[in-house]
């Protein structure tokens, strides 16, 4: 293979692994829209050439081996059967519930939400993303769902997103060591997509346990998942932004407020001028408090 098509090989593999496609399910693709009766069997398509095949070829592959017993038959087949089978929606969510305001301590909630199996995203993301900053804090941030370079240093907002955000702080007087900072959803989602709303519903209650034990003064939604799911929120972040919400943990009230995800601010710089005002009006608050 020449070094410019192993160049482009390498560069299309990596754009399956951004895009969430992971596992190679067969060695050529299929059509599944095409009409079966419009095939001619009699005349097979000759093999891709060995250099473009990302399998070698037949007569050089070891012969499957098939497992004697049942999956459900071997030892520790059950328990494993058990672990994967997911969970309904309604049933994934009590779980959660229960799970969550069972943790006295953002410890022993992040070590229950590592062992939480009710949420799909925990097989595909590379570990759990549970928080950053000062527990103590009195302002804490919520954003969406960890992305790439998250998922791979168990950080939230590591990333250009997060560059942006600690500028933003420093623009106020601030940086991690004043805040504290989580996401609605604690897993990657596969090709950084938005959470779903199931997904989304089934996190929540372990964000609103953190929420509690962290107790902050101000709450910080960023952009219109985070405000629609922990504010229920009903119009998108562009309406929602700057306005000032009431967060019951059940013990207290906690200011809240909306402003656009810092991402939405590097595709969008002329939104910037908005999100400062929105941490002029934070820091005022936190002044207040």
């Amino acid at each position: 293979m020449t070094p410019d098509r192993a160049k482009a090989a390498r560069e299309l593999l990596a754009f399956y692994v951004e895009a969430g496609v992971e596992v190679l399910v067969a060695d050529a693709p299929t059509n599944w829209l095409a009409d079966p009766s419009a095939s001619d069997a009699s005349e097979p398509q000759p093999p891709p050439p060995r250099e473009q095949s990302l399998s070698p070829p037949a007569n050089e592959r070891r012969p499957r081996e098939l497992p004697s017993l049942p999956p459900k038959d071997r030892p520790g087949g059950a328990e494993r059967n058990a672990a994967a089978a997911p969970l309904a929606p309604d049933v994934a969510i009590m779980a959660a519930r229960e799970a969550a305001k069972s943790a006295p301590t953002l410890e022993e909630l992040r070590a229950i939400l590592s062992t939480f199996q009710g949420c799909a995203l925990r097989t595909t993301a590379t570990q759990v993303v549970f928080a950053d900053g000062n527990p103590q804090a009195r302002l804490m941030f919520i954003g969406e769902a960890p992305g790439r370079d998250e998922d791979l240093a168990g950080l939230p907002f590591v990333g250009r997103s997060g560059q942006l955000l600690d500028r933003m702080l420093t623009a106020i007087g601030r940086d991690r060591t004043s805040a504290y900072i989580a996401n609605i959803v604690p897993w990657r989602p596969p090709g950084n997509r938005k959470p779903t709303p199931q997904e989304a519903a089934i996190c929540l209650p372990f964000l609103q346990r953190q929420v509690e034990l962290v107790d902050p003064d101000v709450l910080v939604c960023l952009g219109d998942s985070s405000a629609q799911t922990l504010l229920g929120a009903k119009e998108g972040i562009t309406r929602t932004r700057g306005r000032w919400f009431d967060y019951d943990t059940g013990t207290r009230r906690i200011r809240a407020v909306a402003t656009f995800h810092p991402a939405y601010l590097l595709r969008t710089p002329l939104s910037k001028r908005l999100a400062w005002r929105d941490f002029l009006a934070i820091k005022k608050a936190l002044a207040q408090s």
